[in-house]
């Protein structure tokens, strides 16, 4: 059950921003197998001033187009796994909105299953 959060420049129209989710959902369900309406995303768009990142860290040639995705999951995926995820996600929002590979910053943040709720005070995975 990932949670994501993605941060970006505003000033993006929102067919934009839904494809940036349609996106990362089929990513995940293809690559991860995340069940059908397993989506928890939000999307935080910030102003130039408060909104930083290193256009060349890493060999990497970034834009003011870049986006940083954060997928916080249960740690129980393959290291195979993951790198399809980090490359299907390239693909189709290379394909739709048309986001460059070289501004896809992603950040996949594992934890126990013990420390999620999905609702109700419990831990539904414990």
């Amino acid at each position: 059950m990932p949670l994501i959060s993605v941060s970006m420049r505003s000033g993006k129209p929102d067919a934009y921003k839904q494809a940036i989710f349609d996106g990362l959902y089929r990513a995940l369900r293809e690559t991860f197998s995340v069940p059908e309406d397993d989506q928890f995303m939000a999307i935080t768009e910030h102003s130039e001033a408060n909104f930083r990142y290193g256009a060349t860290y890493g060999g990497i040639n970034r834009s003011d187009d870049v986006i940083f995705v954060q997928i916080s999951a249960m740690n129980t995926r393959t290291v195979d796994q993951k790198k399809a995820l980090y490359r299907r996600i390239a693909e189709l929002l290379g394909d739709d909105p048309g986001i460059r590979a070289d501004d896809l910053f992603i950040n996949l943040v594992e934890g126990a299953r013990e420390n999620w709720s999905l609702g109700r005070g419990l831990a539904q995975y414990a």
